[in-house]
């Protein structure tokens, strides 16, 4: 699935829902996947925004992971996570891209965009002894 958004709260509030609707018709679990969409999202619209450029939301399946890539126009604004102050009423999305995701991190396209990508392993992973 791949769709265009607008960098508005509407896009990226439309980008959780669109993503809750594509889980549920592949049959797979919408969380973790919809809190990270919506926090990719967020920064996409809020940080990545340029005015007149959407920025776009891929999800899909290869084995047994989930991939989603949140790409925007802002190349040059690469994301880092870092620890907001105690009363900081934001700045910790990418900390929970972090602890919900196996992985995750920024790989830098054509200029001017940048790709924000995490992964979920669909499987639980096999123990250790």
């Amino acid at each position: 699935m791949t769709v265009q958004l607008s960098p508005t709260p509407r896009g990226a509030r439309l980008a959780r829902l669109l993503t809750t609707e594509q889980l549920r018709t592949w049959g797979l679990p919408s969380d973790p996947a919809r809190q990270i969409i919506a926090e990719l999202a967020v920064n996409a619209a809020t940080h990545g925004r340029v005015q007149g450029r959407d920025f776009r939301l891929t999800l899909y399946v290869v084995a047994d992971v989930l991939r989603i890539e949140v790409t925007d126009t802002r190349g040059e604004r690469l994301p880092r996570p870092e620890q907001p102050g105690p009363d900081a009423e934001s700045g910790r999305g990418l900390l929970l891209v972090e602890a919900l995701a196996d992985r995750w991190g920024v790989a830098e396209g054509r200029f001017p965009r940048k790709t924000v990508w995490a992964e979920l392993r669909l499987t639980p992973p096999e123990p250790t002894f």
